[in-house]
């Protein structure tokens, strides 16, 4: 992917790709801050999340920055590719000497460059991924997460499984991966004494052409509640397949793949109905949201910066929200932007409602929990957009 097209010609914020062959120089004075995304490869989706949070940062440029000074904001394709995202963070940090990553996507890429970046004291800022492993400023003082973790997540379907299904049979997939393990763990431990009543577990490789062959397993176990725990496009795939073998379970799926246009339009909305998931954002297709004050700002906010982008995926809310929590916390450097005060104010978030949260649910952290978001909402498809029941969720 070229340098994109809405920041393209401008000094503060730059989006680049591999493909790219260098960076815009620094505006004089700039904040200067990177991450790494899949605009390319099986993880493709999740790359809208850092367009969304470029965009939002061109637009705080263009009302003058903070205190002054504009944000250099760089982007680079590494495919989901944990090789890939050790070579481009490299390039971040020897190279464009960035201040922090920042919401870099992704449990396997970001775990290949968490040693590294607490090794060189660079702040490792708001992971785009839920792994429990970023809430440990024990071993690693230098990374802060964003994401419910998916534990939490984990305990809080099986909890809700138990509550409207208590003699569920459950089939459940994962990745075979980190971000799979912690679902699968939180999962388990939600279910306690109830953990029998998975009858099907199985697991895909993110390098898999299809996940159809497990997806038949699982409808031959005879479980009529399904966790599918997977990235958009193998979600969209076993919602499509469950629906072609005429398997209806119970469905639940995780918040990293509850987007309206990415996982469920792709399946086809007529096979999602009542499929349920846990939001803790505003989901901008809910006709509950039309008078939204917050949802109004952020879709004038869509028609202008990124007007040919799809102004109902839930990925440009995450970067909107998440690039608000980072312009938060550079506010609150009061002009030092050193990478210990940046540390330091993202660990130390007095608890801050941000506009396209859902009601009731806020970020904060403190020195012994960097876990910003600790709560989420139940939520039914009824096949035009999310909706909300019941109340917010925590772990307490």
């Amino acid at each position: 992917m070229s340098t994109h097209s809405r920041l393209a010609g401008l000094l503060a914020v730059t989006v680049l790709t591999a493909s790219s062959i260098s960076p815009s120089p620094a505006a004089e004075g700039a904040i200067k801050i990177g991450n790494t995304a899949p605009y390319s490869g099986p993880a493709s989706a999740y790359g809208t999340i850092a367009r969304a949070e470029g965009a939002y940062f061109q637009m705080l440029n263009d009302q003058g920055g903070i205190n002054g000074r504009k944000i250099e904001f760089e982007s680079l394709d590494d495919a989901y590719s944990p090789s890939k995202t050790v070579e481009q963070t490299r390039k971040l940090v020897e190279q464009d000497e960035v201040l922090a990553i920042f919401s870099a996507v992704g449990t396997a890429p970001n775990i290949s460059v968490q040693k590294y970046l607490n090794i060189k004291k660079v702040p490792q800022l708001f992971v785009s991924s839920g792994a429990t492993r970023w809430n440990d400023p024990k071993h690693f003082p230098w990374t802060v997460g964003f994401n419910p973790t998916y534990e939490l997540e984990g305990r809080l379907y099986a909890k809700y499984i138990l509550q409207t299904k208590p003699d569920a049979k459950i089939a459940v997939i994962t990745p075979n991966e980190d971000a799979g393990k912690d679902y699968l763990k939180g999962f388990k431990d939600g279910l306690g004494e109830h953990v029998g009543q998975i009858v099907a577990e199985t697991t895909y490789q993110t390098s898999d052409p299809t996940i159809d062959s497990q997806v038949v397993t699982m409808r031959e176990s005879g479980a009529d509640v399904f966790f599918a725990e997977a990235t958009p496009k193998f979600a969209a795939q076993a919602l499509r397949k469950a629906a072609s073998l005429g398997w209806k379970p119970l469905t639940i799926l995780p918040s990293v793949s509850n987007s309206v246009s990415a996982v469920l339009e792709p399946a086809g909305f007529e096979n999602v109905v009542g499929v349920v998931t846990g939001l803790y954002l505003k989901d901008p297709t809910d006709p509950r949201w039309a008078d939204d004050p917050a949802q109004k700002e952020f879709s004038a906010w869509m028609k202008k910066y990124q007007p040919n982008a799809n102004a109902g995926d839930l990925f440009n809310v995450q970067g909107y929200t998440v690039a608000q929590l980072m312009t938060a916390v550079l506010k609150n450097c009061n002009g030092d932007y050193s990478r210990d005060n940046v540390i330091k104010q993202a660990a130390n978030l007095k608890p801050l409602e941000l506009p396209m949260l859902l009601p009731g649910i806020k970020v904060q952290t403190e020195p012994d929990n960097v876990t910003p978001i600790r709560q989420i909402q139940m939520a039914r498809f009824d096949g035009k957009s999310w909706a909300l029941f019941g109340d917010v969720l925590s772990d307490k």
